[in-house]
């Protein structure tokens, strides 16, 4: 593989981190190894701006990321020259395929009046790191939202209803690692991994190969869209229920599995 044309696009929670603590301890080995070759490590996550910024910052990694599933990507400014068509935001140019959280709140609200549902904008950050498990200072970033309204709700059956109504007003519901989350429908990973692979080739990355890295459903967009798709093991062994040709699966669940499966397809 010409370490020139990969390209490796990840989702975070269950894949380059543990579920259960967020650590990438176990990947440090494959992403010095990525570093070394100088190959775009590419986060495409639920998370928010925020959080991406702050994991980056501690990899001291410059490369750019799709946030909020598929909602928007950023490219850090200058990015290895390229030419991009999109917005200046603070120190980055970006594509937004996504609704603004301000929509996606109203609409949201008008949910709860019929449905069981509580969303991020609902909850403290202390009850969202009750939630999540995270520390209060990364649940305070992952409430800073800009394209979706991750929830919760205590009847899964009413999920159909929900997206119903929801589309009338051109949003979806995906279902991520720990929550559903109320999105822009003409969005997904994959419509953003598509984006940027376009933006790769129209800046003379011609002969690029595409590696995706997910654990759950919302990933499957991202898996369909590259050549080769991974799926990590989930930490009770088992796996998401995807099939697609070429499909990889990690031998362990988290950073663990993210490592070997990386540094295997590096060597290749």
């Amino acid at each position: 593989m010409n370490k020139k044309n990969l390209i490796i696009f990840t989702d975070l929670d269950g894949s380059l981190l543990n579920h259960s603590d967020y650590s990438y301890k176990d990947a440090i080995p494959a992403l010095k190894k990525i570093k070394e070759k100088n190959i775009p490590l590419i986060i495409t996550t639920s998370k928010t701006r925020a959080e991406v910024e702050e994991l980056l910052k501690e990899l001291s990694l410059n490369e750019p990321f799709i946030i909020e599933n598929g909602a928007a990507i950023f490219f850090p400014e200058n990015y290895r020259d390229f030419y991009i068509r999109g917005e200046k935001v603070d120190k980055y140019t970006v594509v937004k395929i996504g609704k603004d959280y301000r929509y996606i709140r109203e609409i949201f609200k008008n949910l709860k009046k019929d449905y069981p549902i509580k969303g991020f904008g609902d909850m403290s950050v202390e009850e969202i790191s009750y939630l999540t498990g995270l520390s209060l200072e990364e649940a305070n970033l992952a409430k800073q939202r800009e394209f979706s309204e991750p929830f919760i709700i205590e009847d899964e059956s009413l999920i159909p209803q929900i997206e119903k109504k929801v589309s009338n007003f051109g949003l979806k519901i995906t279902k991520g690692g720990r929550f559903y989350h109320l999105i822009g429908k003409e969005q997904d990973k994959g419509k953003a991994v598509s984006k940027v692979k376009e933006i790769f080739k129209t800046n003379s990355w011609k002969n690029i190969k595409t590696v995706g890295i997910g654990d759950s459903k919302n990933d499957i967009p991202m898996l369909k869209m590259v050549d080769i798709p991974v799926l990590i093991m989930k930490e009770d062994g088992s796996y998401e229920d995807i099939f697609l040709p070429n499909l990889i699966k990690s031998k362990f669940s988290g950073s663990k599995g993210w490592n070997q499966t990386v540094l295997n397809l590096i060597s290749e």
